[in-house]
C-alpha cells in the first residue's frame, strides 16, 4: 500500500497548507457574508431615513403650531421595513381659529426608491367646522396620490366611492349630496404654472343625487358632473384660515377659469365654461357663458320663484321658443338620437352679491361674502 501522501507513481503528494484551507472556506461563506453585510446597510439606511422622516414631521408640526395651526395624528407610526415607509394616525385631525377637521384612520405610504411619489388611503368619517357651518363626509373607499418634485409637483389625485357629505349651520336649508363615484386631479398647467401659479383642475361626479338641485331643475334624476378648470396664483394657497388664505389669493388676482363644465341630469343638460374670482366685498364675481337642453324647465323655475308657476312656465316656453330659434341660424350643437340639441342662453353673470340671469336678475338671490 502507498503510504499516507505518495502517489500512484511511488511520489510524495504535499497535503494542501492550513492557509489554503482556510481560503476555501471563506470562499464558501463569502456570498452569504456579503449578503448579511449588505442587509445590515440597508437596515441601517432604513431606520436613518425613517427617523429623519419623522424628524421632518415634527419640525413641520411645530412650524405650523407656531402659525396657529395644531395638527394631531394620534397613535403615529412608521412603519414599512424593508422597502417603504408608511405614516399611519389612527385619525388625523386639524385646529385652527376659524374651525378644523377630524379625519379617521389614515395611512401614507412611500416608496424608498421613489420618495416624492406617496400613496395614501384614509376611512371616514370627515368631519369638519368653519364658523356656523359643520359638514360630515363618509365613503366606502377614499385612496389618492402625490408624485412631487424638488420645487412643486407633477400631479395629485383623489378617488372616493360612494362619497355622501351633509352640511348644516349657515345654510337656509341643510344640504345633502351623495354619489356612486367622484374623482378628482390636478396638476401643473404647462407654461403658466412658473409665471402664473396655475394649477389644472379635472372633476368628476357621477350619478349625484342632491334634494336642492332636485328642487330647482325639477326632476329627481341622478345627475353626472365634469369639469375641467384651471385656478390661477394657487401656488399662494398654504394651510391657514380659510378668510386669509382666500384674501391672499384674492389680492394676487386669482381666478377660476372654466374651461368646460357639464351637468347632465336626466332631460337637462347644461354646460357652460367662463371665469370666476373674488370682488372687494369678498363677494363671489364673474361670468358664466351657458347652453342647455331642457331649458323651458330651468328657466321656468327661476321666473316662477317671483311671478309664480303658471307664468314661469309661460315664461319658460317663450324663451326657450326664442333661444331655439335663434340657436338655429348658428348651427344648433348636435345631440345624440332621443336627446334634444343644446340651445344658447343668457349669461349667468355674479355682480355685486347679485345674480343675473341675461338682464334679469334672479329673485330672493343675494351672493354672501364668502369670508
Amino acid at each position: 500500500m502507498a503510504q499516507n501522501g505518495a502517489n500512484p507513481a511511488g511520489g510524495l503528494t504535499e497535503a494542501p497548507p492550513p492557509a489554503s484551507r482556510r481560503r476555501g472556506r471563506l470562499g464558501l461563506f463569502l456570498p452569504f457574508i456579503l449578503l448579511g453585510l449588505v442587509v445590515a446597510l440597508w437596515s441601517a439606511g432604513w431606520f436613518y431615513v425613517r427617523d429623519r422622516a419623522g424628524r421632518e414631521i415634527d419640525l413641520w408640526l411645530a412650524r405650523e403650531a407656531a402659525a396657529g395651526r395644531t395638527w394631531t395624528c394620534a397613535d403615529r407610526a412608521i412603519t414599512g421595513y424593508p422597502f417603504r415607509l408608511e405614516l399611519r394616525c389612527a385619525s388625523l385631525a386639524l385646529a385652527r381659529s376659524d374651525g378644523g377637521f377630524t379625519l379617521g384612520p389614515l395611512t401614507v405610504l412611500v416608496q424608498i426608491y421613489q420618495p416624492r411619489h406617496a400613496l395614501f388611503e384614509a376611512a371616514g368619517p370627515f368631519q369638519a367646522r368653519q364658523g356656523d357651518l359643520t359638514g360630515e363626509a363618509r365613503w366606502s373607499a377614499l385612496r389618492g396620490s402625490f408624485h412631487g418634485t424638488a420645487d412643486g409637483f407633477l400631479r395629485a389625485s383623489l378617488a372616493i366611492d360612494k362619497p355622501q357629505i351633509d352640511v348644516a349651520g349657515a345654510v337656509p336649508e341643510p344640504v345633502s349630496v351623495s354619489a356612486q363615484h367622484l374623482e378628482l386631479h390636478a396638476r401643473p398647467t404647462p407654461g403658466r404654472f412658473d409665471s402664473d401659479g396655475a394649477v389644472d383642475i379635472s372633476l368628476r361626479l357621477t350619478q349625484a343625487l342632491a334634494p336642492i338641485a332636485d328642487a330647482l331643475v325639477g326632476n329627481r334624476d341622478p345627475a353626472d358632473l365634469a369639469l375641467d378648470a384651471t385656478l390661477t396664483r394657487a401656488t399662494v394657497l398654504r394651510t391657514g384660515t380659510v378668510a386669509r388664505e382666500l384674501e391672499t389669493w384674492r389680492q394676487a388676482e386669482g381666478s377660476l377659469d372654466i374651461a368646460g363644465l357639464s351637468l347632465v341630469k336626466g332631460p337637462n343638460r347644461i354646460q357652460a365654461k367662463g371665469s370666476l374670482d373674488i370682488d372687494e366685498a369678498h363677494r363671489p364675481a364673474g361670468q358664466i357663458e351657458l347652453r342647455a337642453a331642457g331649458v323651458e324647465g330651468l328657466v321656468a323655475g327661476l321666473v316662477g320663484q317671483r311671478y309664480g308657476a303658471d307664468r314661469g312656465a309661460l315664461v319658460g316656453n317663450l324663451i326657450g321658443g326664442l333661444l331655439g330659434g335663434l340657436a338655429k341660424p348658428r348651427g344648433a350643437e348636435a345631440a345624440a338620437p332621443g336627446e334634444a340639441p343644446l340651445k344658447p342662453l343668457p349669461p349667468l353673470r355674479l355682480v355685486e352679491g347679485r345674480l343675473l340671469f341675461g338682464p334679469f336678475q334672479i329673485p330672493n338671490v343675494r351672493l354672501p361674502a364668502l369670508y
